[in-house]
This record gives C-alpha cells, structure tokens and sequence, in this order.
C-alpha cells in the first residue's frame, strides 16, 4: 500500500493534483484508463548489451508514454517510478519466489486501480542479432488482441516490418491480469537498429507516439474513453 501512496502521489503531482483526493492515508481513486507496467527493475535488470540495461530502457520508454497519454486527456499509471524491484512491496504473497512476488505486485495494483487495460513495456534479446523489430503479446481475449494487434501494426509502421502479435500463454500477467492486457516488446537489444530506436531520446518518442496513438485508437472504438473523467 506504501508504494500505491507513492504512485498515486507522483501522479497527482504529473496532473497537477487529479492523481488523488482526501489523505494519502485514504486515497480516493479517480478511474484509472491505462496501467504502464515498466517491465524488470532494481536486482533484476531483464536483458542486457554490454551496458545498456533492459530495465533502464523500459522505464525511460515508460515515462515518456506516461507523459504522453497524459496530454491526450487519459488518466494513467506509472507502476515503477525508478530503479526499484515491486517484489519488494509485496509483504502478502507467501512465496520464496522474488520474481514470482515482482509480478503478482504488478498485478496486484493493476487490480486495486482497477485499471482499463494495462501495457506491459520490455525490450526483446535473441541470439540472432539481424532479428529486429517490435513484438506484441496479448491474452486469450478479444480486448487484450484488439489492443495488441493496433499496437503492433502501429510500431510496425516505425519499423518498417511486417510482424503480427502473437498470443502468450506463458506469461503470468496475460494470465493473471483482470483487465486486457498486453506485453510490448519495443525492439530488440541484441539488434543495432533497434537499439538506436530504443535508446535515443528523439527516435523514443518516435517509439511512444505510435504505441500512444494506438491505445487511443483502441479507447474510441470500444466507446470507453471518456475524457472528462
């Protein structure tokens, strides 16, 4: 709950207070459109290249999708503010398990927001480094595909690729989450392309624009985007 507080204050300072109302003590939640799940942080930095870290690479992207579907009138949620493990704030869940704790955490705010949908950023690694462009993971719904396939098709544009999303079954928050969901792999580290698309500041925001205009594409044609919320 310490870390809600927190989230919930950071974000009321982003939107110049909108992010709360009463205590901090007994926040009263405004509805929440999009969860942005920073993916990794803290002990686990998720993929790497020499010095790039995953986990850096996420939040940066994160940030800047915070700030941009903020400005488009949505009210969002940024999960992970800094270098810090959500394992850590998760005293409830009886498990040895630090990675398991980190994701049932992250499912666990999405929940008590009770949030829309949520966008799970990462950066993809495979072996083969001309294997480049974005990938797109989505549950066994027509929400969670729906937003999956806007996205993708989006970032395929910056790109210039022609993937599609694919469903992930094995990924405990497309399974666990209550709200759609879906786990944007930005680029791949281990591709130069990519990583040029992932970590300059001006090709970023060229990254978070196409994944901010498809989430607000996704918002008008299920008829759920009210913006005087």
């Amino acid at each position: 709950m310490k870390r809600l507080i927190a989230i919930l204050a950071f974000v009321g300072v982003l939107c110049g207070g909108s992010g709360m109302v009463a205590s901090a003590s007994s926040p009263v939640l405004i509805p929440i459109h999009v969860i942005i799940d920073a993916g990794h942080g803290g002990v686990d930095g998720g993929a790497s290249y020499q010095n790039l870290l995953e986990k850096e690479i996420n939040l940066q992207i994160s940030k800047l999708l915070y700030k941009k579907l903020h400005e488009q009138g949505f009210q969002v949620v940024l999960n992970r503010t800094g270098d810090y493990a959500l394992s850590e704030e998760n005293k409830w869940l009886s498990s040895i398990s630090r990675h398991l704790k980190d994701l049932a955490q992250r499912r666990q705010l999405a929940a008590e927001l009770q949030a829309q949908m949520m966008v799970s950023i990462h950066a993809n690694w495979t072996n083969d480094p001309g294997k480049r462009g974005p990938l797109v993971l989505y549950q066994k719904n027509h929400q969670s595909f729906m937003l999956a396939d806007m996205i993708q098709h989006s970032l395929n544009s910056v790109y210039q690729v022609k993937e599609e999303p694919i469903r992930g079954g094995r990924y405990f928050l497309l399974n666990q989450s209550l709200c759609p969901t879906v786990i944007v792999e930005v680029g791949y580290l281990s591709n130069a392309q990519d990583r040029k698309w992932m970590t300059i500041p001006e090709r970023q925001e060229i990254l978070v624009e196409a994944i901010a205009d498809a989430i607000a594409e996704y918002f008008i044609l299920v008829g759920e985007m009210d913006p005087s919320l």
